[in-house]
């Protein structure tokens, strides 16, 4: 069985040699080569021809992000940024998912966590090298930008929405050029939604920053205790579940950092489980693009219980991993394409209005 291929590039030699350690138990993946800067890369992925690239964005001579720009223009191919995630940088790895990056990884902090890393990247490696579409096809990731004009924000709803009603979405894979899609294309005054993206710490805050920018409707990253207002999205802070509870007529979320579901904090199973005893004809929920399966049995369920649920069509997912999981167990009600996910959502409250 051939294995996958794939390139480091980062311009530290003790960092490579911890990816190449950490990815050395994987025995379905092979380090083909290693480049101290995008130059060195180009020469490597012309001999090798690497199936995947690791990228750091920090780096002498040309940037990693300026690297994936051009990369993603004359040679489109998978990349996962490996990058010491802080706040200070939170912007640029949220640009380089935007720009055509599959994923976004921290690098390992030392010899302690290579196991770890190496089972993560390992993972991440065959799931998107699984999926054809990834390889090559940079539209599904940041080239399509939405072309739907947000409404002003402000500009009141003509359909008198009940406090009780709520939208609830989980992503991975492809998620942030994809819940810009379905965000961009809501009209300011909607019922409250919840979102769950997988995504590393500090930069849920720049990507709902990034969102608040572009949509009609008011984006924050969720703080503890936080009330979901009319006209509002909360994003899930990475590394923290969010769960939802219902406080007289206000739906509340709560931040907590209990084990990890489907190797995910925060995890989109989590959030839709908390919201099973609001759950019925005022839910909508929806499951966008990623790997895995988080957040297909937390549907089943809100499914179970008489919530409109929606996932997107293999067509337009990055990855189909964890719609597909959804659709197989019959979780999904309706399947669409991303760009007519928000028509979906509207079309399923209206539905339900009155109840």
């Amino acid at each position: 069985m051939a294995k996958y291929k794939v390139l480091i590039v980062d311009d530290s030699a003790v960092v490579r040699r911890m990816i190449r350690t950490a990815l050395a138990s994987e025995h379905d993946i092979e380090v083909v080569g290693a480049a101290g800067d995008p130059y060195q890369a180009r020469d490597l992925i012309q001999k090798f021809k690497p199936d995947i690239l690791t990228l750091d964005i920090e780096m002498p001579r040309m940037d990693g992000l300026t690297f994936l720009k051009i990369l993603m223009d004359k040679h489109p191919m998978p990349v996962i940024i490996l990058s010491s995630l802080s706040q200070a940088n939170s912007k640029e790895a949220l640009t380089a998912l935007e720009e055509g990056a599959a994923d976004v990884l921290s690098k390992p902090d030392g010899p302690h966590s290579l196991g770890e890393t190496g089972a993560l990247l390992g993972n991440r490696i065959r799931t998107i090298l699984g999926n054809s579409k990834v390889a090559g096809k940079r539209s599904l990731f940041g080239a399509k930008r939405s072309t739907t004009q947000p409404v002003e924000r402000g500009r009141s709803n003509p359909v008198p929405w009940n406090s009780s009603q709520i939208i609830l979405i989980g992503a991975s894979t492809g998620g942030p050029p994809a819940l810009k899609t379905v965000l961009t294309a809501l009209p300011a005054d909607m019922p409250g939604i919840c979102v769950v993206q997988h995504m590393p710490a500090f930069i849920t805050q720049a990507f709902a920053e990034r969102l608040d920018t572009d949509c009609a409707l008011s984006v924050k990253e969720a703080a503890d205790g936080d009330y979901l207002e009319r006209g509002q999205v909360l994003i899930a802070p990475g590394d923290y579940h969010m769960t939802l509870r219902r406080q007289q007529e206000r739906y509340q979320v709560h931040l907590n950092r209990n084990p990890k579901v489907c190797y995910q904090r925060p995890a989109v199973d989590v959030l839709f489980q908390s919201a099973l005893p609001y759950a019925g004809k005022n839910m909508v929920a929806a499951l966008l693009t990623g790997m895995g399966r988080d957040g297909a049995d937390g549907l089943l369920e809100l499914k179970n219980k008489g919530a409109h649920t929606i996932g997107q069509d293999e067509a337009t997912s990055v990855v189909y991993g964890m719609p597909r999981a959804a659709a197989e167990c019959g979780a999904v009600r309706e399947t669409a394409a991303i760009g007519h996910i928000a028509e979906c959502i509207i079309k399923g409250l209206h539905t339900r209005v009155g109840h």
